[in-house]
């Protein structure tokens, strides 16, 4: 998720301290006009196989092009660290970061 613009663990955010802040998560990223472009780039990459980390990963993605709008490759794999994918989609998030990158001007 998203706390005050800033990347957080939701399983590690105590609901206190999310009084008076906004909250971003995967739900809230698509708009009327579609999906967002970290989850249009995860789908067009084929980048999750049984979805349980795609959630995270999507959110560490837009919180790291936010910052780092042309992120390296070792930007993004350390963004992603901590969240495991068990499926190892790596190569595939690798590649939708990237394509996210490229679509929003990094």
């Amino acid at each position: 998720v998203l706390v005050g613009g800033k990347r957080a663990q939701a399983c590690h955010t105590p609901e206190a301290a999310l009084a008076g802040k906004s909250v971003l998560t995967n739900e809230g990223l698509a708009t009327s006009d579609g999906l967002h472009p970290v989850q249009e780039a995860f789908l067009a990459e084929h980048a999750f196989q049984c979805g349980y980390c795609t959630p995270g990963m999507i959110m560490n993605a837009v919180a790291l092009l936010g910052e780092k709008p042309n992120p390296s490759d070792a930007d993004i794999l350390t963004w992603m660290d901590g969240n495991i994918c068990r499926c190892c989609g790596y190569p595939k998030i690798l590649q939708a970061v990237r394509r996210a990158a490229a679509r929003t001007g990094g």
